[in-house]
């Protein structure tokens, strides 16, 4: 009776802590939020920005790369402004020339 007794006990305290593991793994799913929070502002600048490109789909999407490469995510506001109006969008190479419209 008594090996039984600690048998079922020692069961016990297994489920016990297999539970409290997925609990855990639960609650870190929980905490996790779904996505960014605040509205991507990129793509409405950068659509200001590539206004009056020639090839404005290209310039949307290689603007807003650079713009989520920043960590301010800053875009030059307007198709003429200066790309050194942003420090970050300004220093972005690729085979040594600027990246960014």
């Amino acid at each position: 009776m008594a090996r039984s007794t600690k048998t079922t006990t020692l069961l016990l305290a297994l489920l016990c802590l297999v539970l409290l593991s997925e609990l855990g793994m639960l609650m870190a799913q929980v905490q996790t939020p779904p996505g960014p929070k605040v509205p991507d502002a990129c793509p409405k600048k950068c659509a200001k920005r590539c206004s009056k490109s020639w090839k404005p789909k290209m310039c949307k999407k290689t603007c807003i790369a650079c713009c989520h490469r920043c960590p301010d995510h800053c875009v030059p506001d307007g198709p003429k402004a200066s790309r050194d109006s942003c420090h970050c969008y300004s220093k972005i190479k690729t085979h040594g020339k600027y990246k960014c419209p």
